[in-house]
C-alpha cells in the first residue's frame, strides 16, 4: 500500500503545472512559491488524501531546491494539510470526522469572538452587505452554481470576521475553512444543507440590525458552526459524496 500510494503522488507530480500558471510576483520569497505551489495541487485534486510523498522525489519532479520545499511541507504541516514521518515521507492528511468536528468547533468559537468584538464597530452598512451577499447565494442556489455560492459564503462570513482586529483569529479561520472546503472542493453539494445555511444567514443579519450581538454570536456557535447541530449533513457532504467523485 506504501509503495502504491507513492508511486501515485510521483506520477500526479510529473504532470504538474507551470509555476507560471499562478501567477505568483516574482517578488514572493521561493518558500511562498512552493507553498502557494503544492496547494494548487492539492486544490486541484492532484495530491489524494492518503497519498504519500517522497521528500526528494518532490524536490526533482519540481525542480526545487530541498529547502524552500521543506519550509513549505513544514508549514503545510502546521496547518494541518500535510503529515511528515521520516520513514515515510510525507502524507496528505485525510479529512476525518475526528478533524472535521475539531474545525467546527475552533470556527465557532472564533466566530463568536469576532461577531463580540464587531458589536461596537459594525455600521448598518455592513448588514445591508451580509444581505446582499445572502439574498445572491439564493440566487446561485436556485441556478446550482456552487461556485459563486461558495465564494459569496466566504464574503458573507468575512463582512464581520474582518473587522476583528485579532490576525490571528482571522489566520486560523481562513485555513481552516480552507481545510474543510477546498482540499480538494467538491463539484457536488447538499441543496438541503446550503439552503438551511442561508435561513441561518438570515437570523443573524436580523440579529445584527436589531445590535443583538450577543444572541448572533451564540447562534453562530452553536448552531451555525456547531457539528451536532450539522452532523447529518456533514456526513453526507464529506464522505457520500465524495465516494461517488
Amino acid at each position: 500500500m506504501k509503495t502504491d500510494t507513492a508511486k501515485q503522488g510521483k506520477n500526479v507530480l510529473n504532470k504538474k503545472p507551470a509555476l507560471s500558471d499562478l501567477n505568483i510576483p516574482k517578488s514572493v520569497l521561493m518558500r511562498e512559491q512552493v507553498y502557494s505551489y503544492l496547494k494548487k495541487l492539492l486544490n486541484d485534486g492532484k495530491i489524494k488524501p492518503g497519498t504519500a510523498l517522497d521528500l526528494k522525489s518532490l524536490s526533482e519532479n519540481m525542480g526545487f531546491s530541498r529547502t524552500p520545499l521543506r519550509d513549505a511541507l513544514l508549514r503545510l504541516e502546521a496547518e494541518g494539510f500535510v503529515t511528515i514521518n521520516s520513514r515515510r515521507g510525507v502524507l496528505v492528511s485525510p479529512l476525518d470526522l475526528h478533524t472535521i468536528k475539531n474545525a467546527y468547533q475552533i470556527i465557532g468559537a472564533l466566530e463568536c469572538a469576532a461577531i463580540l468584538e464587531a458589536g461596537g464597530k459594525m455600521e448598518a452598512g455592513t448588514s445591508h452587505k451580509m444581505l446582499e451577499l445572502n439574498e445572491r447565494m439564493k440566487l446561485s442556489l436556485n441556478n446550482s452554481d456552487f461556485n459563486a455560492y461558495y465564494l459569496d459564503n466566504l464574503a458573507f462570513h468575512d463582512c464581520y470576521i474582518s473587522l476583528s482586529k485579532n490576525e490571528e483569529l482571522k489566520r486560523t479561520v481562513k485555513v481552516l475553512k480552507e481545510r474543510l472546503y477546498d482540499f480538494p472542493r467538491l463539484d457536488s453539494y447538499i441543496s438541503q444543507w446550503e439552503l438551511a445555511s442561508v435561513k441561518e444567514h438570515d437570523q443573524l443579519i436580523k440579529l445584527f440590525l436589531e445590535g443583538n450581538f450577543e444572541a448572533a454570536a451564540i447562534l453562530a456557535r452553536d448552531v451555525h458552526w456547531s457539528y451536532e447541530a450539522q452532523e447529518h449533513f456533514i456526513k453526507d457532504y464529506y464522505f457520500k459524496l465524495e465516494a461517488a467523485q
